[in-house]
């Protein structure tokens, strides 16, 4: 009778092992918003060079009443990586947001 605990103990500790060195996952997730009012133009950020970081500039989001400004930040730089911004386009009578983003130079 004394081994069925540290069975349970043992398999327990083997399942959160095993959920402890799962895999990210790799799906990428894009969202688009679509609003009829115009975002206001961009804020201007004062931007420091930082060795090894990358600049990510600030933006307008739309929090389903009016833009708020979400400030810019620095991140860390990824080698073969450029980032691209985020940004409002027109999209007929409508803004479409969309998000910044790392693509791969080739």
């Amino acid at each position: 009778m004394a081994m069925r605990p540290l069975m349970v103990a043992a398999a327990m500790g083997l399942a959160a092992l095993m959920g402890a060195h799962a895999p990210q996952a790799q799906a990428r997730a894009y969202v688009d918003v679509d609003v009829r009012v115009a975002p206001p133009p961009p804020r201007y950020e004062r931007v420091r060079v930082r060795p090894g970081y990358v600049w990510t500039p600030g933006y307008w989001r739309w929090n389903g009443r009016r833009h708020v400004w979400i400030g810019g930040s620095y991140v860390v730089a990824r080698p073969g990586y450029a980032y691209t911004a985020p940004r409002w386009v027109s999209n007929g009578p409508a803004w479409r947001f969309h998000t910044g983003r790392w693509v791969r130079r080739y």
